[in-house]
């Protein structure tokens, strides 16, 4: 093996955090930037997204995203609005939802900018959003895609091979095979158990692995009864007292469970037949995504193509009819983006449904730090919102069986299950306890030498 120089990886984001993941490969003057996230949460972290990127953007040759989520691919519009112009390689379900997710976000930035300006509430005069709709577009029009299983050359004796994570749909774990030197990146693990995806590859072999920690220091709860016992429950609850659940979910992905999970529900006669909205023209674009017959190979063969029979389920595709939802004339299921209440409809949905007591939200997966869902999570009794505080009356539920991360049993699985021990492994995209929990873990059941890296920190892995 022969090349100039040593083949290094920098840790750009996801260090100490969960969210921002990018990570810079660099192999004979070639970069290869492995996702390209935003930071969300705290402000703290939120700040980092304005920072001048840390690497010239024009000096970065491709892009590989491991999945559609934001915290992976919603930097990309500004990287190349700096200057990148090299393209960026997914597989064809992260293409299809990425390009959903980039103009959503787009969009969502242009708004809350002018909703900023006009209420008074932000500290810049005038707000402007970290990127635009335009923006968004010269991203997508980058996009390449890579089949799974099959090497893709991006030249300089660089290969990358994407391996089937069962996350979302499209999502991967990324192989990164630079003059010999093989780096794999986790990117988010699912769960073995999804109940739309096929699960996981097993990962191959590499020297260096970079796993994720989402979930890394604790496992999920066994469900007690049936399937979303908590879920059906606070439904019937909620409906018996003449009120509406709102379900924050992720348009990608989450959303496509919680339907799945509805139809169950309503076909078995545990949840009485309400109305149900989907208030989120994104989330109702990637349920056509999923539907598509060239993506039919990831889902589980006992699937149905449709994914959702919900005889009374209702689409709100206007700002008229999302605005009709905010105080329902009877009882019904709102599901609403964003999963973590961190933007989106589902925040004027919270303002006017939260002070009432007749009323349920149900929080359907992992809340980050720093986002309205932990804070509903934590019992708060106030939430800002649009720079005033709500009470927060109406019950709070956690359903955790929606999560489809890998927990830390899954994690240390999928690192047992490659064919040789690699050498040292990197814990990222965690908060700082739950890193370092697997990191411990791994040291100890696994005995690999495991790194908890700090963010900028570069090191050798050739």
């Amino acid at each position: 093996m022969s090349h100039d120089g040593p083949t290094t990886l920098t840790f750009l984001g996801a260090t100490g955090t969960v969210t921002g993941s990018k990570y810079l490969v660099e192999h004979g003057g070639r970069r290869v930037l492995v996702d390209c996230g935003l930071y969300q949460g705290e402000r703290e972290w939120r700040r980092l997204n304005w920072e001048p990127f840390p690497v010239p953007p024009a000096g970065i040759d491709d892009v590989v995203l491991t999945h559609c989520h934001l915290d992976h691919c919603g930097y990309l519009p500004a990287l190349v609005r700096d200057g990148f112009a090299g393209p960026v390689w997914m597989t064809e379900g992260t293409r299809g939802l990425t390009e959903i997710v980039l103009r959503d976000s787009a969009h969502l930035n242009e708004r809350d900018a002018e909703l900023a300006r006009a209420g008074g509430w932000s500290r810049h005069d005038p707000p402007l959003p970290l990127y635009t709709a335009a923006d968004a577009e010269r991203a997508i029009a980058q996009f390449r895609t890579a089949a799974f299983d099959q090497a893709t050359d991006l030249g300089g004796a660089v290969r990358v091979t994407m391996r089937r994570a069962g996350h979302v749909l499209g999502s991967a774990s990324v192989l990164v095979d630079a003059g010999g030197d093989r780096v794999l990146f986790s990117g988010d693990l699912g769960r073995v158990t999804h109940p739309i995806l096929r699960p996981r590859s097993s990962p191959p072999v590499a020297r260096t692995v970079v796993i994720e920690s989402t979930y890394g220091d604790r496992a999920h709860p066994v469900p007690q009864g049936p399937p979303h016992a908590a879920l059906a429950d606070a439904i019937r609850r909620t409906i018996r007292r003449g009120g509406s659940v709102l379900i924050p979910a992720f348009a990608v992905d989450r959303t496509e469970l919680v339907l799945n999970t509805l139809s169950h529900l309503i076909r078995d006669g545990q949840v009485p037949l309400v109305p149900v909205y989907v208030d989120s023209p994104m989330a109702l674009a990637a349920l056509e995504v999923y539907r598509r017959p060239g993506l039919r190979e990831e889902l589980r063969p006992d699937v149905s193509p449709d994914l959702v029979d919900i005889p009374t389920l209702r689409a709100a595709r206007t700002p008229e009819e999302s605005m009709e939802l905010n105080s329902p004339r009877r009882p019904c299921i709102i599901i609403s983006a964003s999963g973590m209440a961190s933007g989106g409809r589902v925040v004027h949905h919270l303002r006017h449904m939260l002070p009432d007591r007749d009323n349920t939200v149900v929080l359907t997966g992992y809340q980050a730090v720093g986002t309205r869902g932990r804070a509903l999570l934590d019992s708060a009794t106030e939430l800002k919102i649009h720079g005033r505080y709500v009470p927060v009356r109406a019950e709070i539920v956690s359903d955790e069986e929606f999560s489809v991360h890998a927990d830390a049993d899954g994690l240390l699985a999928w690192l047992a299950e490659m064919p040789e021990p690699p050498e040292t492994v990197y814990v990222t995209h965690g908060e700082e306890r739950a890193s370092r929990a697997l990191a411990e873990r791994i040291r100890r059941e696994l005995d690999l030498a495991t790194v908890v890296p700090r963010l900028a920190e570069r090191v050798r892995i050739g």
